[in-house]
């Protein structure tokens, strides 16, 4: 592996941190996703619908009181501010709870474009160094250009694998953002509708 790392030439240390932010936000976005679907409490987000119909705000302070789902904030917060802006309460609310969602993802992202291009930019100076080698050896000193050529493959093939690797999960906590966005309007939405309906603002 160490020899393999030092056939990449300088190229291939920026590609190592590259692989490194990757894989630690990766864990970090990983162990988000967990802990956010360990508070979820599906059952007591339909409880708060049903308690708002009855306007028994006292039992939802009650039961919400060590609340860590993210939806049930966003529907509390649109509860405490009935009386002015639900809806803007329950988007700024919903807003905020995204962010933490999308945190980091521009990072992911930002690797997935540079990755192969830096592995272009290795397989270009990997051969600019073979060309090189060849001029001042001769075309029977072959095999001194062999390090350029090893250092454009390894470049080029790490590069790739960076970014294929990054790419599987950046789609991965793509899909659970959108996922977690739907059912957040799906709520904030049923909220609304009832407190029309019952003309509770």
């Amino acid at each position: 592996m160490i020899a393999t790392i030092k056939e990449g030439g300088i190229i291939i240390y920026p590609l190592i941190l590259c692989s490194v932010i990757s894989l630690t936000v990766i864990i970090e976005r990983l162990f988000f996703w967990i802990s956010l679907k360990k508070k979820q409490n599906p059952l007591l987000r339909d409880q708060i619908l049903q308690l708002s119909q009855k306007q028994d705000w006292d039992a939802i302070k009650k039961i919400t009181k060590a609340n860590k789902d993210h939806i049930i904030k966003i529907l509390i917060s649109g509860i405490l501010h009935k009386d002015f802006s639900l809806s803007k309460a329950l988007e700024a609310a919903a807003a905020q709870e995204i962010k933490k969602m999308r945190k980091y993802m521009n990072i992911i992202d930002t690797i997935i474009t540079a990755a192969p291009l830096l592995g272009i930019l290795g397989t270009v100076t990997g051969i600019i160094a073979s060309f090189t080698a060849l001029s001042s050896a001769g075309i029977d000193r072959a095999n001194i250009v062999s390090a350029g050529i090893a250092q454009a493959l390894i470049t080029t093939a790490a590069g790739l694998t960076v970014a294929i690797f990054s790419l599987f999960f950046y789609n991965f906590f793509n899909t659970q953002i959108e996922n977690a966005v739907s059912n957040i309007e799906s709520y904030a939405t049923s909220l609304e509708v009832l407190f029309e309906k019952e003309k509770i603002v």
